[in-house]
This record gives structure tokens, C-alpha cells and sequence, in this order.
């Protein structure tokens, strides 16, 4: 095709997909405007929110073109309430109707397309992995281009544009991403990142930072921090197709530092009556009620028929071969997920075994446990600059860190590549402190929903989340005492979630080990730095299978007198301390000491997978019998 038929294609896309999002805002039926429009075609109460869609759709229209040097391309929606966008793209492109059959290319799948967005179908109303090609939440507010970072690692073949819209870009996630790029220089190989700037002019409010700025002030930020700032002004499709077409082909991979940076200028609610432009009614429907308001109805008819719908859809509901050819350059990405492993309880009392064979303290421990499950898996080491005060000694013998490893001073952004890295099939472990850690809690909540999500999809399971913590309270009770991360995963009720309390550095070892090799999950393994007592392993394949186990060296048989449970290294430490005196104190009574490996298995099991059941309990815990419960984990 020519460039100019190209242009002509891609702005039949751009205006398929403004009518599209418009129709899902406001309309009940007469979808193409086959008659003059009624108030009985309007839906009573329009919802949804128009805003954002001119400028993605601008955005989503011109790429349809631009033919991808990559073999894959993923679209990150961090712009806000895209999700009209994306329902309308993925319709066009054959996603949906591919993943539903009733959302055919015809007349009757734009019925359900329309219907569905209010009537929250199975696709739903918002940017979640329930729409096809989706890799994001669009309620996380601000980490859509740290995101896209870790959608990148490891795929070398892989495009991920990152669309940031003007509310977005004001957040510190956004604004610590720009510079945390350089700390991916030289990391290994990865795919491209090309951030999108969609600067609207305004957030829901009013006036965004970023055009306060301006554009000459705007360009010289992004040129200090190592970007080629792309501004396009020109709000028609040829101009915008154009810049996106030398933002992709100047993108780089994220371990060459910043590429280039597009600032697309579409205005907020493009497209909208223009006494409406400029005003905070933009962000949702900007027509309140043109059902029961005829100078609004008459506003929505001309709204709509200035898309020209006859030249954009056949009598049928189809896209028109103009429609479709500037949609020849689009993907749907990879959906593979990892294979699930097996023998995990072994290969965890495996690396404990050899920890243990070494007498390794937990910095020594949990240092070739990495190295390992790098050996094994590939993984990923992300961390807050505390790999070294944590004692995990990773060092490359010239003192520099493997690429494999990377430490930035920011938590978020640690856990934001951890989540984007694990979406791309790679296992990857977040070390963090546990006073520190629940600055991250938002941002863990909306990846457990989106997981929950992308399981009611159909998605193929991909690598867990996992967490080591350490520097408990107990040794900062100052400046370091907020095991808030804890409260904060168990609260979600969330069955993916387990948080992992071993008694030991060699349990902790098998405790890594295991949640790094399982999928789906959640996990936080706390563990604490400072020397704590080893203790016999004989128990630990049933610590880790069941969450828990009764440890026989520091228990009668028989029913005991008092059950002593312990959940941490330092509880275990002191407790079984404790435990000794108590036996030579008193000879004739009869202790059994319990320790939790899993926390969740202490809770109800019609919630966590590992916990005990009724009967269960009261065999470990029976009626009526003191326990003494000492935990270092909260």
C-alpha cells in the first residue's frame, strides 16, 4: 500500500473505533444510524467515560500501519478508562469474536459489543485482562511505562508501547520509571519500550502539569533525562502516523538507557460538541441525558453522523475493506504460558539440605539459592539497594552485579518489573526490606486482581510473585516497624496468597525455592539477616507440602499439657529455647510444639488452599488446651 492509502485506511480506523466508544456510551439501538436517531435509540443513563478515547483511538488507528520491526507488539493502557478503546479495537481485529463467537464481525456482534459495555459482559468496562491482548489493570494508576519495561525483559522480539495519559504521567510511579530506565542498561537482551505521551491538556479536573509545562519546556526535560522527545501538533491521523512510525523505528531496548518518547497532542474528548471542549464533562459522558433532552439528541445525532458511519460499516455491520486494511499491521500477542514444574517439595528440601550440609548462615543461604534458581530458572533479582545490607553477596569477582540483577532505590519500580517480567513468563524474586515493603501494597492488591481476572479468562498461569523480607521489627522497632505488606496480602482473602514464615536460614532456602517454582501465586518469605538457631529438617517436606508440621524432638506423645507454636526464625529461636527449660522444669508435663511454615495454613480452609480443616485443627490445637503462639512475621 502508499503511504497516502495508508493514511486514508488508518483515519476509517480511527473513525470506526471514536464511533464505537461513542456507541458504547450512549446507544440502545439504531447502532449505524440507518434512520434519523430517536430518543428510544439512547440508553436512559449514559455511562462510561469518553475522555481518553480520541486520543488513544488517534493512537491505536495510526499503528494499524506502521508495520512492527519486532515480531510482537503489546499496547499498555495506562491512559485511564480506555477500556471503550480497547473493546472496539479488539471487535475490529477479530480478538474478540475469537474469544466469543456472538462478538462476530456483523450486525449482531456490534449489538453485543454495544449492549455488553453496560451490561458488563464478560469483557467488561474497564482496561483488565478480560479483554483479549490485555497485559495491565487500568485502575493502577501510574505504573504503565515501568510495566512495559518488564513486558520487555527476556523478549527480544517484543514491542510494548506504553500509552500514559496526562493524569498518569503527575504519578510517582510514571515519573520514577523515566529515570529508572538506566538502571536496565545492560541487563541482557530485551524487546523495545516506546513510551506514548497522550497530552490531552487536562485531567479530570482541569489543566494537567504537562501542559503547564508547554511543549518547548517539555522537550528539554525529556532530552536531559536521555529520551528523543517526539512532539506531533498536528492532530490529524497523517501527522500522527507518521511520528509513531520514527518513534518505533528509533525505539531501543531497555538495557541501551531512554530511546525516543512520543507526545501525542489529540485534545481530550476530541470530537465532542464544541461548547462541551475544554470543560471536566469531557471525562465521562459529556451528554447528560439526550434521551430525555431533545437539543442533547440533536447534539449526539450530528456527534455521530460526523463519523460518516455508511462509509466505515457495510449495510451488514461489517468493517468496510477501508476499515480492515488499516488493521493489517496488528498482532495479538503470545499467550504461552510457562510449564507448570514438578518434584517442587524436593528440589526445595534440596536446596535446604545443601544450605544446611554447609551450616550456611541466611546471608550464604540465600545467596546460592538465587544463584541456583538463576541456574534453573533464569530468574530475575529485583531490589530496593539491599541485597548488600541483607548480606546476599551476588558480586560478579570484579565486584560489579551479573545482569541478571538489578538494584534501584525504589520499591515500586522494583515490584512493577517483577509484575511486567512475570506477564512475559519470567520468574523473578523482589528482595526488600519488611519495614519498607508496604509501600508496594496498592500496587500488589490490583496485580492479585488482575490475576484473579486473567484465571476467569482462561489465561495460561504465569510465574508467581514472590518476596523475600527481612530486617524485622523486632531489630528496628523505630524507624523499621511496619510489617504492613503482611496485613495488607492476607486481607485480600486472596487464595494465590501465601506468606512463608521459616524457622531457619536453610527452611528459608526451601521456602524461596518453592515459591519461585510454582505459578500463580503470591508469596512473601520472611525471614530475618541476623543469626538464628538451626533446626533438625526431618519435618520440612511436610512443612512445606502442608504449610505447618509438629516438630517430634520437642514433643510427647499423647495429649499435651500446653501447644507451643512458633511462625519466624526468631520466634523459632526463642521458643524452643523456651521449650527445653520447660521440659527440665517440669518432666511430667506433656508439650507439643508446632511450627508454621505458611501462615495461610492457620486460616479457614473454604479461603486458603493450605488451611486446616475443622477436624484437623483440633487434632493439631485440641479444645481446651493453652497454646502459647510466638510469631516474628507481625
Amino acid at each position: 500500500m502508499t503511504a497516502q492509502s495508508d493514511v486514508a485506511s488508518s483515519d476509517a480506523v480511527r473513525r470506526a473505533l471514536d464511533y464505537l466508544c461513542l456507541a458504547q456510551l450512549y446507544l440502545h439501538r439504531n447502532l449505524l444510524l440507518r434512520e434519523p436517531l430517536r430518543a428510544g435509540d439512547v440508553v436512559e443513563v449514559p455511562s462510561g467515560h469518553w475522555g481518553v478515547c480520541p486520543p488513544v483511538n488517534a493512537v491505536l488507528a495510526a499503528l494499524g500501519t506502521i508495520d512492527n520491526p519486532l515480531t510482537e507488539r503489546i499496547v499498555v493502557h495506562g491512559a485511564g478508562h480506555a477500556a471503550p478503546s480497547a473493546r472496539a479495537h479488539a471487535w475490529l481485529t477479530g480478538t474478540l469474536g475469537a474469544s466469543a463467537p456472538e462478538y462476530s464481525l456483523d450486525s449482531e456482534g456490534l449489538r453485543h459489543l454495544v449492549a455488553g459495555f453496560r451490561g458488563r459482559d464478560r469483557f467488561g468496562s474497564e482496561i483488565t485482562p478480560l479483554i483479549p491482548g490485555q497485559f495491565y489493570m487500568g485502575g493502577q494508576l501510574g505504573p504503565a511505562l515501568a510495566t512495559a519495561h518488564g513486558l520487555a525483559l527476556d523478549v527480544p522480539d517484543r514491542l510494548v508501547i506504553a500509552l500514559i495519559g496526562d493524569g498518569e504521567a503527575e504519578t510517582g510511579a510514571t515519573a520514577a520509571a523515566w529515570l529508572g530506565i538506566h538502571a536496565l542498561r545492560d541487563t541482557g537482551h530485551h524487546g523495545r519500550v516506546l513510551p506514548v505521551v497522550l497530552l490531552n491538556g487536562m485531567r479530570m479536573g482541569g489543566r494537567s502539569l504537562l501542559s503547564i509545562l508547554g511543549h518547548e519546556r517539555l522537550a528539554a526535560w525529556f532530552a536531559a533525562l536521555g529520551y528523543e522527545p517526539i512532539i506531533v501538533t498536528d492532530t490529524s491521523t497523517g501527522a500522527i502516523r507518521d511520528a509513531l512510525s520514527r518513534g518505533v523505528n528509533r525505539s531501543r531496548a531497555p538495557e541501551h538507557g531512554p530511546s525516543s518518547v512520543v507526545i501525542v497532542t489529540v485534545p481530550k474528548g476530541n470530537g465532542a460538541p464544541d461548547e462541551l471542549m475544554g470543560t471536566p464533562l469531557l471525562h465521562k459522558t459529556p451528554l447528560r441525558d439526550p434521551r430525555g433532552d431533545a437539543a442533547e439528541l440533536t447534539q449526539l445525532s450530528r456527534w455521530l453522523a460526523g463519523y460518516r458511519p455508511a462509509e466505515l460499516f457495510t449495510p451488514d455491520g461489517n468493517p468496510t475493506e477501508l476499515v480492515m486494511a488499516g488493521l493489517r499491521a496488528t498482532r495479538v500477542p503470545r499467550l504461552n504460558g510457562p510449564g507448570a514444574p514438578r518434584g517442587c517439595i524436593a528440589s526445595s528440601v534440596a536446596q535446604a539440605e545443601a544450605a544446611r550440609s554447609v551450616r550456611a548462615d541466611f546471608g550464604s543461604a540465600i545467596t546460592s539459592t538465587l544463584r541456583a534458581l538463576h541456574d534453573s530458572w533464569s530468574i530475575r533479582v529485583f531490589s530496593p539497594d539491599e541485597l548488600s545490607s541483607n548480606r546476599i553477596a551476588l558480586d560478579e569477582p570484579d565486584g560489579t552485579l551479573p545482569p541478571w540483577i538489578v538494584e534501584v532505590l525504589n520499591e515500586e519500580l522494583c515490584h512493577l518489573w517483577a509484575q511486567g517480567h512475570a506477564e512475559a513468563g519470567g520468574r523473578s524474586v523482589v528482595v526488600s526490606y519488611e519495614a519498607f515493603a508496604p509501600i508496594v501494597a496498592s500496587l500488589l492488591a490490583q496485580h492479585l486482581a488482575y490475576r484473579r481476572l486473567a484465571v476467569t479468562a482462561g489465561r495460561p498461569a504465569t510465574p508467581s510473585i514472590t518476596y523475600l523480607l527481612t530486617s524485622l521489627g523486632w531489630h528496628n522497632t523505630v524507624s523499621h516497624g511496619n510489617p504492613g505488606l503482611i496485613d495488607s496480602v492476607l486481607a485480600t482473602g486472596d487464595p494465590a496468597v501465601h506468606v512463608y514464615t521459616p524457622a531457619d536460614p536453610a527452611r528459608a532456602a526451601a521456602a524461596l525455592t518453592f515459591a519461585v517454582r510454582k505459578l500463580g501465586r503470591c508469596s512473601l518469605v520472611v525471614a530475618s539477616k541476623h543469626p538464628v538457631t538451626d533446626h533438625p529438617l526431618d519435618t520440612l517436606a511436610c512443612e512445606v507440602a502442608d504449610g505447618y508440621a509438629v516438630w517430634p524432638h520437642l514433643s510427647d506423645s499423647g495429649h499435651p499439657d500446653l501447644v507451643l507454636l512458633s511462625a519466624g526464625d526468631i520466634a523459632a529461636t526463642e521458643l524452643t529455647a523456651t521449650a527445653e527449660r520447660l521440659r527440665t522444669a517440669h518432666p511430667k508435663r506433656h508439650l507439643r510444639y508446632v511450627h508454621v511454615h505458611d501462615l495461610t495454613s492457620l486460616g479457614e480452609p473454604d479461603v486458603w488452599p493450605l488451611g486446616m480443616s475443622r477436624p484437623t485443627f483440633d487434632e493439631v490445637f485440641p479444645p481446651f488446651t493453652p497454646v502459647l503462639a510466638v510469631a516474628t512475621c507481625c
